[in-house]
């Protein structure tokens, strides 16, 4: 993985924490500009995370393109398990301690659809989000995953204008038809064909590597996304996505300035674990260290970073790597012995 890249996640990971800090110590009532910044431009991250899942694969796959089967249990593998587990740590403290998380509610059809990535109501009653809410995005990628998965059964000349006409097809039509749910009948997921067409230019060397200029042309983008408050629809899609795309661009070639930067590669290592429990921690602070202890909030938040780096440091090496990898192994062997062969004709 390019150590720009995974800058790029740590920084998209990290703006979704603060942003979700003002939602849970502040319900987004800002008192500043920075509050207000975060709380309208916060969710950015999402739109940079898709764009960069969808160069990820292509340049995963760009040479050496795996079976749809093995594609798709490679992605179960390092996406379900730490999704999992957080999900159930948060349907746990709804069911004991819903005060610690006010906002959420719990019931078995939402915990059940959450747990295999299927877009349901919530029963807070506040729109198409999981148990664990930030989960709402998985509802996305585990759909891209699958079309990316049907393209493979394709020649490779025409796989990606096949992927993109699917997921065009899903977004556009599909969504409104009784066989898919609406959740998808939303711009944001042409953010993967944004991250695609990302990986193409960097398959062929069309993404020179400089310095200045492509700082200049970051510096550019960033301050285009800091224009737009919260937009939605097709124009988000415009206003983030796009201006995403050019900023992935410009890191990637900026590779130079931050190959072999350790502590990026790491925060970019663990920007998903970030991205899963940072939820869990600050709903947790709120209530013990804010509620019952009465520290203001930002000298909670102060408490709460190292927490959720040291925690997804945790989570990215023994969740991510270690359980991701025996699941993996486990199902090969099965797959290669005489009973998982008569099972699997």
């Amino acid at each position: 993985m390019l150590i720009s890249v995974q800058a790029l996640r740590a920084f998209a990971a990290w703006v979704v924490v603060f942003h979700h800090f003002v939602q849970v110590f502040f319900d987004f009532d800002t008192n500043n500009t920075f509050e207000h910044l975060l709380a309208t431009r916060g969710q950015m991250g999402v739109d940079i995370f898709f764009i960069i899942s969808g160069f990820v694969i292509y340049a995963a796959t760009a040479r050496r393109a795996p079976s749809s089967g093995e594609f798709l249990l490679q992605r179960a593998a390092r996406i379900v398990p730490a999704y999992w587990l957080y999900t159930a740590i948060t349907a746990g403290i709804i069911y004991l301690s819903q005060d610690v998380m006010p906002d959420y509610e719990l019931d078995l059809k939402s915990l059940v659809m959450s747990l295999f990535f299927l877009p349901t109501e919530n029963p807070a009653g506040y729109g198409y989000y999981p148990t664990l809410p930030v989960g709402w995005t998985l509802n996305f990628e585990m759909l891209f995953y699958l079309v990316f998965a049907g393209s493979l059964l394709v020649n490779r000349h025409l796989r990606l204008w096949l992927l993109a006409l699917v997921l065009i097809a899903l977004s556009a039509w599909l969504a409104e038809r009784p066989l898919l749910s609406d959740f998808y009948h939303d711009p944001i997921i042409y953010n993967f064909l944004l991250g695609l067409g990302v990986g193409i230019l960097y398959r062929h060397n069309w993404l020179p590597q400089a310095r200045w200029l492509p700082a200049s042309i970051a510096v550019g983008a960033f301050t285009l996304l800091m224009q737009f408050d919260d937009p939605q629809g097709m124009t988000r899609f415009l206003a983030w996505g796009l201006p995403s795309a050019v900023l992935l661009s410009a890191f990637i070639s900026m590779e130079p300035l931050f190959a072999g930067n350790r502590v990026i590669k790491a925060l970019g290592d663990w920007s998903y674990s970030t991205y899963l429990l940072h939820v869990i921690v600050l709903w947790t602070a709120q209530y013990t260290l804010r509620e019952h202890v009465g520290l203001p909030p930002y000298a909670t938040l102060a408490i709460c970073l190292p927490l959720i780096a040291v925690l997804s440091w945790a989570s990215f090496e023994f969740i991510e790597k270690r359980l991701s990898r025996r699941l993996r192994q486990w199902v090969l062997q099965r797959r290669s012995s005489p009973a998982a062969s008569i099972y699997s004709v």
